[in-house]
């Protein structure tokens, strides 16, 4: 399967959204751990997204969500194209 013709499938951006989403979540709760000590939701967010800090972390957050779910699915993708192509 060529890159056009994966990038096509419905399947594959389901994967890059549901594995960047899951990125994300992982991502927050363990920088909030190590940064705060615990689950100090309110104090992690509001730190950064204070003083007009709000839209670069939304769109660091869309594009670290983003390059992960995009490349881990594009392997995981490739890696079954390759298999099949075997058998």
């Amino acid at each position: 399967m060529k890159f056009k013709e994966m990038i096509s499938k419905k399947a594959f951006w389901k994967s890059v959204l549901l594995l960047g989403v899951g990125f994300l979540i992982v991502y927050d709760i363990v920088s909030m751990l190590f940064e705060y000590g615990g689950f100090h939701f309110e104090a992690y967010f509001t730190e950064r997204t204070e003083d007009g800090k709000l839209f670069r972390f939304l769109i660091g957050q869309f594009l670290a969500a983003f390059a992960y779910g995009f490349i881990i699915s594009f392997g995981q993708f490739r890696g079954k194209n390759k298999e099949d192509a075997e058998n």
